[in-house]
């Protein structure tokens, strides 16, 4: 079994900024990449950012020089820091962790519960 407990969703204003995190914990064998994807109304749920083992980053074109996402290894948490908010960003955010929970089952992809970003225009 493997957990990922997300937080620091929220309502902030337009330009405003928030910080999302993730931590992971469970059955882990291998932690292949993290990242975090959104769902707005209506729409199909898309990637955001993620991050590899290895520290390769990768963005929505909807959202590079605007967040950055980061983590920290030891805690087994990722972090996505969302800077000149726009009413546009407003969506479930979802952390996603893809797990190898051993030699012989890997690439397992985990969600979150999500948590809610609003931004007022």
């Amino acid at each position: 079994q493997v957990q990922l407990v997300e937080s620091g969703g929220g309502l902030v204003q337009a330009g405003g900024s928030l910080r999302l995190s993730c931590a992971a914990s469970g059955s882990i064998f291998r932690l292949n990449a993290m990242g975090w994807y959104r769902q707005a109304p209506g729409k199909q749920r898309e990637l955001v950012a993620d991050i590899t083992s290895g520290g390769s980053t990768n963005y929505a074109d909807s959202v590079k020089g605007r967040f950055t996402i980061s983590r920290d290894k030891a805690k087994i948490t990722v972090y996505l820091l969302m800077n000149s908010l726009k009413p546009e960003d407003t969506a479930v955010y979802y952390c996603n962790a893809r797990i190898d929970h051993s030699l012989k089952i890997k690439g397992m992809d985990h969600w979150g519960k999500g948590t809610l970003v609003t931004v007022s225009s």
